[in-house]
């Protein structure tokens, strides 16, 4: 009986937790982290003040965990994208295609790419892009190197330089007039630098 009590406790702690990420996710969308009541936020969630504070030891660090959620949102498409084909090229693509596709998505624009640096500070922001897609683009690499399909350079080096370079694009595509259109073009841009890479059939 004491177990199953523990692992009901323990259920309804995840439930909570994950209710104020759905709900935080929703404010600091809607209103901008700092405009963002966590009066609200508990309101919506139908839970305490005590209880947000327990589960997240500050309004900053139910941020934290929404921009970590929505990075692990982002990194899924990513993932999910390279998966429609065995092409490793082409997984390429499609995961870099979708990384600004992500973009497009009003959470992504305005928690993850123009809140998260300034809330957090940039040092915290890259940790979680490490932690996730940079991890991604990094094993992708260093196949395609294995397998002789780009030119051989110092992967890391590589890693961050495409990585900042789809980081600015996103920002911009995001701060955008016409979001679409910065969309299409820096896709086709991203495309064409990413073909640079490439070897030359029959090259060593």
């Amino acid at each position: 009986m004491a177990t199953t009590k523990k692992i009901t406790k323990a259920a309804q702690r995840e439930a909570t937790t994950q209710k104020l990420i759905e709900i935080g996710r929703e404010i600091f969308t809607q209103h901008g982290y700092a405009q963002a009541s966590t009066e609200e936020i508990v309101q919506r969630a139908g839970v305490t003040r005590g209880a947000l504070y327990h589960h997240f030891a500050s309004k900053e660090g139910l941020f934290h965990a929404v921009l970590e959620d929505i990075q692990k949102d982002v990194t899924a498409r990513i993932e999910e994208a390279a998966a429609q084909t065995d092409d490793l090229w082409g997984q390429l693509l499609a995961g870099c295609r979708a990384f600004l596709t992500a973009s497009l998505d009003p959470q992504v624009q305005r928690i993850m790419l123009m809140d998260g640096p300034a809330v957090l500070g940039w040092e915290a922001w890259r940790q979680i892009d490490a932690e996730q897609g940079m991890q991604t683009l990094h094993s992708v690499l260093l196949e395609l190197t294995a397998q002789g399909l780009i030119h051989p350079q110092p992967i890391n080096a590589l890693v961050h330089v495409l990585s900042g370079a789809m980081n600015e694009a996103a920002l911009w595509i995001a701060g955008a007039e016409q979001p679409e259109q910065a969309f299409d073009e820096a896709t086709a841009t991203l495309e064409n630098l990413l073909s640079g890479l490439r070897k030359a059939p029959g090259m060593l």
